[in-house]
């Protein structure tokens, strides 16, 4: 099977809350946000993730979505170009308010590997959670 376009759909508790942090990475809107819906473009392909208030969400589901507290239903990688902007994307994620579970700059040994990779682990302000990327072997 060929799809056509491939995206991420997660449920938040605040769109409002949600534009704002991903706003102050930098990541564009994707159309324009209403009250059950955000969306932004991640990376040089312009993927797409939607965020949907949490109940649209759930209702389209026809289920619970995952308790972010106990695991992760995903987790989604982004690779920068240089370890000064995995310097920069690290404060600023911490400035806008998502949570910093490790980083290599903090404990080079345990999460930086011999393949070359920073490596930082971080949650948005719902829980969803990413890798940011560094490798300064390629």
């Amino acid at each position: 099977m060929k799809t056509k376009q491939i995206w991420a759909n997660l449920g938040v508790e605040s769109i409002e809350q949600t534009k704002v942090f991903y706003q102050t990475l930098g990541f564009q809107l994707n159309g324009s946000p209403s009250n059950n819906l955000v969306s932004f473009f991640f990376g040089l392909d312009n993927f797409v993730i939607h965020f949907f208030k949490k109940e649209k969400f759930e209702s389209s589901l026809e289920s619970k979505s995952a308790d972010l507290k106990k695991g992760n239903e995903v987790m989604f990688s982004m690779a920068v170009e240089s370890k000064e902007e995995y310097n920069h994307w690290v404060t600023e994620i911490d400035r806008a308010g998502g949570e910093i579970l490790f980083d290599s700059n903090k404990d080079r040994k345990a999460f930086y590997d011999d393949n070359g990779f920073y490596v930082c682990v971080f949650t948005d302000p719902d829980g969803h959670k990413f890798n940011l990327l560094y490798n300064e072997n390629m």
